[in-house]
């Protein structure tokens, strides 16, 4: 059978889907995986040994250009569509599978193609802020705020019906039309479908009942990493106390100078060396000093056992990987689903959430203080052991097994 996995996003949508390509595959599964053409997204998938099947511009590159204007949002939202529209109906089959997670336009596109096809298709939720309940509130597009006095969650997601098909409605409908679809009325409620699929672990992120629709929660989708360490950077590891790590994945932080600052001086100010995670922001090292060392793409399942404590943007990826390696984390979340990452880590102590995307040396230092207080480091070695391993596994053998 062929399964195709389609995404546009960052690294943090494009990882998980080379987890579960690795498990299928295990299964006998002939796969596909429709993505950005960034170079490292490519190289992730090739470790699994999948092939990329690139579509769109690259996300790198579109995030740290310019913001786009509110007017250019339809637009980019019909390419999207297209695009993924005419890359997985070119790629899936009939009897196969299309299992799609990103941007939802992306979606949108992919779940339009194996409709046409007439191929199965699971729609992905990589954190649960895409899926109704009224135990989480929905995320708020800038350009289309909820009105200040709704405060019930339940309220909030009726209003999100209309939110995104204000948003994204005629560029989604246009193409369905185009192609000899019908025209979806609620156009979330469409791409989603009845039954989404949630692969986040259950005990970062318990999915509640009761919600109005059945939600398949198979755990987290890891791609194992056993790359080993840098020369390097082992090195630097050996010649002192565990450091900390500071890195905010593929955000492209304002000004990365600044950031990097008050990262350095910070840690300085818990008495612990630092480690900096390059990026998309590029941090950079400081000023030359010993207890400081830069890294660029790493073995993070290799690296976060090794260190005092995590410094993250709290995207969900970043969050299981430090989760798993049982040590404090501090989130200085930035957009989307990141304050609901912060959130959790904090409810479940195993870290701290900083207060603002933008922290000062006090601030941070701050939290840091706190999340490397025994106590936390504790539970965060406690909850390690409590992590769900197999949900690349479980999603595996679920898609085969109703396939077969």
């Amino acid at each position: 059978m062929r399964v195709v996995l389609s995404t546009y996003g960052s690294r943090g949508d494009v990882e998980p889907l080379a987890g579960l390509a690795l498990r299928l595959r295990e299964l006998g599964a002939e796969v596909k995986v429709c993505a950005p053409p960034d170079e490292e997204f490519a190289a992730r998938l090739a470790e699994a040994g999948v092939d990329l099947v690139p579509v769109g511009e690259s996300v790198r590159a579109l995030v740290s250009g310019p913001p786009p204007a509110p007017g250019d949002l339809p637009k980019r939202a019909a390419r999207l569509v297209e695009q993924f529209y005419e890359a997985v109906l070119a790629t899936a089959e009939a009897d196969g599978a299309v299992v799609a997670t990103g941007l939802f336009p992306a979606v949108a596109g992919a779940r339009a193609a194996a409709e046409k096809l007439g191929a199965r298709f699971v729609c992905v939720a990589l954190q649960p802020l895409m899926l109704p309940s009224p135990h989480h509130r929905p995320f708020e597009y800038p350009m289309q705020p909820y009105p200040a006095e709704v405060t019930d969650n339940q309220e909030l997601w009726d209003l999100n019906i209309g939110t995104m098909n204000a948003l994204f409605g005629e560029p989604v409908n246009t193409h369905r039309t185009a192609v000899g679809l019908p025209m979806a009325e609620n156009v979330r409620d469409h791409v989603l479908t009845d039954r989404p699929w949630l692969a986040t672990d259950p005990t970062l992120d318990p999915w509640r009942l009761p919600t109005d629709r059945e939600v398949v929660q198979t755990g987290a989708w890891i791609l194992p990493d056993d790359r080993p360490l840098p020369a390097e950077l082992e090195a630097f590891l050996a010649a002192g106390e565990a450091p900390v790590y500071v890195g905010f994945g593929s955000m492209p932080l304002r000004d990365a100078a600044d950031a990097a600052r008050v990262a350095v001086d910070a840690v300085r100010a818990q008495g612990r060396r630092v480690l900096l995670g390059r990026g998309w922001a590029r941090l950079a090292e400081v000023d030359g000093a010993d207890d400081c060392f830069t890294v660029g793409e790493v073995n993070q399942q290799a690296l976060f056992p090794r260190v005092a404590a995590v410094v993250h943007h709290g995207g969900a990826g970043t969050t299981t990987t430090a989760a798993r390696a049982g040590v404090p984390q501090v989130l200085v979340p930035q957009i989307v689903d990141q304050p609901y990452w912060a959130s959790r880590v904090a409810e479940l102590g195993i870290g701290v959430a900083h207060d603002g995307p933008v922290p000062t040396v006090d601030t941070l230092s701050t939290a840091l203080a706190r999340a490397l207080a025994p106590a936390v480091g504790e539970r965060a070695a406690a909850t390690a052991g409590e992590l769900r391993t197999d949900g690349a596994a479980v999603a595996a053998k679920l898609l085969m097994d109703v396939a077969g």
